[in-house]
C-alpha cells in the first residue's frame, strides 16, 4: 500500500465493495439449445414460471431490504421476457443480464449484458443450433456500450478465440473470457483435459497482450481460470451450495431464485448444477477470487495481481466502470488455501 501505483487502484476498487449480488432466473424458454447447458440440467429446469410483474417487483424491493445491490438476470433467456428485466432494474439499478444475443435487449435497461459467444459461426452452429450467431449478436449490440462478449473456451473453439477477438477489436466491442466448466454428470466432449487448458492458458495470454483496448483480462484471471485445480480447491468457493457458514459474505447473502421464485440454500451458486469440481467459471471467479482480499495480501507482487483481478470483474460486471492497464503483467501463483 505504500507503493502509489498500488494504493491508487485499491482505493478506486474499493469503493464498489458495498456490491453484494444475487442472481434471478427470469424465464425457462430458450430460443437456442446448447451442448452442455447449464439451464437445462437439474431441476431448477422444471420451475414453473411467475410473469406477474407485481410479485417481480416485490421480490426485487425484498432482495433490496435486505442488502441486495446487485442483480445477474440468467436463466434460460432472459432476453424473452424484457418486462420482467425492467421491472427488475427499476428497483435495484446495478445488475447485469446473460444472454445468448440473439434478441436485442431494449436499451432503457441499463444494465451490463454479457453476450456469450462459444466460437465462431460455425462452431456456434454445431454447439448451439444457430446459424450467423456472431454476425446477429454483433448487428445486436454494435453501438452499444452495455455489451460485453464472453468466449467461452471449450476443448474444440481454442483456436478459433483469435480470429473472433481480431472481429470484434475491428468493430471496436469488447470481449471478456471464460472456461466451460461441466454440469454435474456431464462427460460430453466440451470438458477439458490438462492440455486443452494448457493451451487456453497460452492463448489467453497472446491475446491479452495483442488487444489490450479489447480483451478486459489480466494475468491472474488466466492463472485462476486455467489451473488443473478448480476454483473451489484453489480458493474455497464462497456460495452457500459449497460454503455452509452463514455469518459473512456469500454464505449469508446470496440467494439463486428460480423462474417461480424459490430458492434452495443447498443448491445455491452463480451457475447451479456445475460440477464443482470442475468449476472454472468467470462468474465464479468474480466473487470467489475477489472474496481472498486478505490472503493475497503478501507481497506486492500479489496483491497487484489481485487488483488487477477484481478491476477486470468491474469492468466486466458494472455499467460504466472502466478497466485501468494492468498492475502486474507476469504470471503469479494463487496463495495456499490453507
Amino acid at each position: 500500500m505504500a507503493e502509489p501505483r498500488i494504493r491508487k487502484r485499491f482505493e478506486k476498487v474499493r469503493r464498489y465493495f458495498f456490491l453484494r449480488e444475487s442472481t434471478y432466473d427470469m424465464t425457462n424458454r430458450c430460443n437456442i439449445r446448447c451442448e452442455g447447458c447449464y439451464y437445462f440440467t437439474g431441476e431448477k429446469q422444471f420451475a414453473a414460471e411467475n410473469n406477474d410483474l407485481e410479485d417481480w417487483r416485490q421480490l426485487l424491493e425484498s432482495e433490496k431490504k435486505r442488502g441486495i445491490t446487485f442483480v445477474v438476470l440468467a436463466g434460460a433467456e432472459p432476453s424473452l421476457v424484457p418486462r420482467l428485466c425492467e421491472a427488475c432494474y427499476r428497483v435495484i439499478p446495478l445488475g447485469a443480464i446473460a444472454t445468448n444475443g440473439l434478441k436485442t435487449i431494449p436499451r432503457e435497461i441499463d444494465y451490463r449484458i454479457h453476450v456469450s459467444v462459444w466460437g465462431n459461426d460455425r462452431t456456434s452452429l454445431a454447439i448451439r443450433k444457430a446459424p450467423d450467431m456472431l454476425a446477429r449478436q454483433m448487428a445486436n449490440y454494435r453501438d452499444d456500450p452495455r455489451a460485453v462478449f464472453v468466449y467461452t473456451f471449450t476443448p474444440v473453439n481454442i483456436e478459433e478465440a483469435r480470429e473472433v477477438t481480431e472481429l470484434l477489436a475491428a468493430n471496436g466491442m469488447k470481449i471478456t473470457f471464460n472456461m466451460f466448466s461441466a454440469p454435474v454428470g456431464y462427460s460430453g466432449y466440451l470438458r477439458h483435459t490438462p492440455q486443452t487448458l494448457a493451451r487456453t492458458e497460452q492463448v489467453m495470454a497472446e491475446l491479452l497482450a495483442e488487444f489490450p483496448a479489447t480483451v478486459l483480462f489480466s494475468p491472474y484471471n488466466i492463472v485462476a481460470h486455467t489451473r488443473q485445480q478448480g476454483l473451489h480447491e484453489l480458493f474455497s468457493c464462497s456460495y452457500p451450495r459449497m460454503n455452509p457458514s452463514t455469518s459473512i459474505g456469500l454464505g449469508r447473502s446470496f440467494r439463486q431464485y428460480r423462474t417461480d421464485l424459490r430458492w434452495d440454500r443447498d443448491a445455491a451458486c452463480c451457475v447451479p448444477d456445475t460440477d464443482c469440481t470442475d468449476c472454472r467459471h468467470y462468474a465464479a471467479g468474480s466473487a470467489v477470487v475477489t472474496a481472498r482480499m486478505y490472503r493475497h495480501a503478501t507481497d506486492p507482487a500479489t496483491f497487484s495481481a489481485w487488483l488487477d483481478y477484481v478491476d477486470t470483474y468491474l469492468a466486466v460486471w458494472v455499467r460504466g466502470y472502466e478497466k485501468e492497464p494492468n498492475l502486474h503483467d507476469a504470471p503469479v501463483a494463487p496463495p495456499p488455501n490453507n
